[in-house]
């Protein structure tokens, strides 16, 4: 991005950085530091009291904030949410939060309608009706 764009979300101005990087929901944070403290348990206690607080305080804030628990639902979430070509931000915010209608979908990632990757807010509708019978049947 050249120096005299200015960075703008809602139109996906936000620097090759960003766009090129690969995000996390909160809830596949969860499931690998929930599989990195499993592993630490098998170790030893030893290892098991080296543990940071930091690390315990992001474990408990990921799985605090985590829509989805169960890890087919997780990657069921990564698989409906990467069909429709979203950035790796969009994604995320989107599998963090959760957005009920196509409002607030559009109110959280303004992008959605300014890309035209969506040929209406139907298809917007369907994808957010998927995430429900996700969560539905976790």
């Amino acid at each position: 991005m050249s120096g005299e764009e200015e960075e703008n979300a809602a139109e996906l101005k936000i620097g090759d950085e960003f766009l090129k990087a690969k995000c996390l929901m909160n809830c596949e944070v969860s499931l690998i530091l929930e599989r990195r403290y499993e592993q630490l348990q098998q170790m030893s206690d030893e290892h098991l009291n080296q543990v940071s607080q930091v690390f315990e305080k992001s474990q408990q804030y990921v799985k605090r904030f985590s829509r989805y628990k169960n890890p087919d639902a997780v990657r069921q979430v990564r698989e409906i949410l990467s069909r429709h070509k979203l950035a790796e931000f969009e994604l995320c915010v989107l599998g963090n939060l959760s957005p009920e209608t196509v409002e607030e979908a559009i109110a959280m990632v303004p992008s959605l309608k300014t890309k035209g990757r969506f040929q209406n807010e139907e298809a917007i509708e369907t994808m957010l009706n998927d995430l429900s019978l996700i969560k539905k049947f976790e």
